[in-house]
């Protein structure tokens, strides 16, 4: 079997990235090759060519191995609704509701959909590289592991084990992660990767010369850091500004506790002349032209909190001095008279009132929105209608008389709303600002004036993955990406033992 795996010793250690750098490097070389999560927790989606959802950062990694994303390549995906509860979806499809203790009971009737997957994925490619979730060593949750070790056992697949220098204790991290592993799993681990490294390697390596003396492990490589980089984030969302030298639009966005496919802000960030505020709790909303609501997982639950952070008042004032409010997906609904939920579908069983800007209200009913579409926006700049293109990952219905005026036209269908007075607007669309035609349609209507900057954010994306395969072909041991290459993996595992 051609497989490698990618662990890391924490969340947020590089895995996502490293296997997405491997993925567009092998690629380049013209190596048959597809990524696997085989359990992924994350708000930040995508929908697949066949209609199923995966994790976000999968599906960046098929791109960078110039594929479309498939459900074979996260058989397991966990959206979480509340802090012990998650939506399960296996095999692109939403399998139901489950706390945290009975999706660990479900593990053993999990592991049989991942090991399928896998065995389908490995099937049409000549290498495969999979992706951890967390940390190996997170001795609770070892029984009937499917995202680590106990997964990269099943298929008997060698391992690669990432730490994150910038966060310090980077030798605690790599060997202590190996001692809480068994005799087995340190053997399947063949090398070590620090991520994030800044300074001169001078200094670092007598620390890698005792590192592979303790542990008996090759270090494969030491990433530096890459400043500026941003790729799909799988799910975290760092509370920071994004920089505009002379911002002709300054956008605050509410870091709901549920947030999810906050990738709709990645252009935004990009845009020379936008300046993106994401406002955490017990942060007062700054000075702002538009407000964004996101994405969410549990739209009620998050509307109320926005209540209590002090958002609905604070939405009025913004509207009443003319600035205008935007929604996206869970964000539109939030926008409308109620939201009615009778079957707790996203949280509680009940009905709870909206923001009332638009005269609408939504229902939460079963079975999923899931779909890539293409569309228009409706009287763009100029009055002229202009291409857009995204996806849907919702539940809900909306109806009411607020969407007489659609903001979109997708496939022949109106979608979304727009004010009479053109301050409040709504969409269920996902990625609307990532063409740039689009996006600079849509922050004209939005109040920005004069010359734009918008982004192509694929040709942004294409460009940082060449950049991060670039900086992995410079780092690694070139035995390892030969061995990755060549098909030699196991090879290169047996003399690493």
């Amino acid at each position: 079997m051609r497989a490698l795996m990618i662990q890391g010793t924490t969340s947020d250690a590089g895995k996502s990235t490293v296997v997405a750098g491997l993925c567009r490097l092998l690629a380049r070389r013209g190596v048959s090759v597809a990524p696997f999560k085989p359990q992924n927790m994350a708000l930040n989606s995508a929908v697949t060519a066949e209609g199923g959802e995966i994790g976000r950062s999968t599906a960046l990694q098929a791109l960078a191995c110039g594929l479309a994303p498939h459900a074979d390549m996260n058989p397991v995906l966990l959206k979480p609704e509340t802090d012990r509860g998650a939506q399960v979806i296996l095999d692109g499809r939403v399998h139901g509701h489950m706390d945290a203790l009975d999706y660990h009971a479900f593990k053993r009737q999990a592991r049989e959909t991942v090991l399928a997957a896998w065995e389908r994925l490995t099937s049409r490619h000549d290498l495969v590289i999979a992706e951890g979730a967390g940390s190996p060593a997170e001795i609770n949750l070892r029984a009937n592991d499917i995202a680590n070790m106990g997964f990269a056992e099943a298929v008997d697949c060698p391992v690669w084990l990432v730490a994150d220098i910038d966060r310090g204790g980077v030798f605690a991290q790599l060997v202590g992660t190996l001692e809480l592993l068994s005799e087995s799993e340190r053997a399947r681990t063949t090398g070590l990767v620090i991520n994030r490294f800044r300074g001169d390697i001078a200094l670092l390596e007598p620390g890698l010369d005792w590192l592979t003396e303790r542990t008996g492990k090759p270090v494969t490589g030491v990433l530096p850091h890459l400043n500026g980089l941003l790729l799909d984030a799988e799910d975290g969302l760092g509370l920071t500004e994004s920089a505009a030298e002379a911002p002709g639009l300054r956008v605050a966005v509410p870091a709901l506790p549920r947030i999810s496919n906050h990738t709709d802000l990645d252009a935004l960030r990009l845009h020379p002349r936008v300046e993106l505020t994401l406002v955490g709790p017990g942060q007062a909303m700054p000075p702002a032209d538009v407000i964004l609501l996101p994405g969410s997982k549990s739209t009620a639950s998050d509307l109320a909190w926005l209540r209590r952070q002090g958002w609905e008042p604070a939405i009025r004032r913004h509207l009443r001095y003319g600035g205008r409010v935007l929604g996206i997906c869970g964000g539109f609904q939030m926008l409308g008279e109620a939201i009615d939920d009778p079957d707790g579908l996203e949280g509680e069983a009940g009905s709870v009132p909206g923001l009332g800007l638009l005269a609408m209200r939504t229902r939460m009913v079963a079975g999923k929105q899931l779909r890539n579409v293409r569309g228009r926006l409706m009287g763009g700049a100029g009055g002229e209608d202009v291409a857009v293109s995204g996806y849907e990952i919702h539940n809900g219905v909306s109806e009411g008389p607020g969407l007489a005026r659609p903001l979109l036209d997708l496939d022949g269908r109106p979608d979304g709303a727009v004010s009479e007075d053109g301050q409040v607007m709504g969409t269920y669309l996902h990625g609307l600002f990532d063409e740039a035609p689009a996006a600079a349609a849509l922050l004209a209507m939005l109040g920005l004036e004069g010359e734009d900057g918008a982004v192509d954010l694929a040709a942004h994306r294409e460009r940082q993955l060449d950049r991060l395969a670039d900086t992995l072909e410079e780092h690694l041991d070139p035995a390892a990406i030969e061995a990755l290459a060549m098909g030699r993996v196991l090879g290169y595992h047996r003399a690493h033992r």
